[in-house]
């Protein structure tokens, strides 16, 4: 799946697994890994072709990229530690 979709279908589809602990958890480390894969992109994008592309949206885009995996960092841990009460 491309990482520029991949991300928020991933989480959709783990939330509706969210009461299998382990298939729950599987889809919030695919959206993070989503996510961190389009910062790459956009990081390559930025330093690539920066003539092309404008290297203050891909800053931007990289920015929101890098908040949502954290937020997701912080889902995953949250849900693993309620899980386990």
């Amino acid at each position: 799946m491309s990482s520029i979709i991949g991300a928020p279908p991933r989480r959709a589809e783990g939330y509706s697994k969210k009461h299998q602990r382990k298939g729950f958890q599987k889809y919030l480390d695919d959206a993070m890994a989503e996510s961190n894969e389009m910062i790459v992109s956009l990081s390559h994008a930025r330093d690539l072709y920066s003539g092309c592309v404008d290297p203050k949206l891909c800053e931007n885009l990289i920015d929101l990229y890098d908040k949502s995996s954290r937020q997701l960092y912080n889902l995953a841990t949250k849900w693993r530690d309620f899980k386990e009460r």
